[in-house]
């Protein structure tokens, strides 16, 4: 009874430090990946400011145009 539970405990134990050793491998990726979506949503927020900047700009000019 005791030496399967142990084998258990045993296992447990390995799963755990390899999970922790996985965690410290793939943290510098996971920390990539997050730096190139952060690094995409400013270069699409950027073109959305200029884009709206232009709509702007076109929409103020086409009342002085018409008139």
């Amino acid at each position: 009874m005791f030496k399967s539970l142990s084998a258990v405990g045993m296992s447990a134990v390995i799963a755990v430090l390899l999970w922790k050793v996985l965690a410290v491998i793939l943290l510098p990726l996971f920390g990539v990946a997050l730096g190139i979506v952060f690094t995409i949503l400013k270069v699409v927020f950027i073109a959305g400011a200029v884009m709206l900047a232009f709509w702007i700009y076109r929409r103020m000019n086409r009342g002085t145009a018409a008139a």
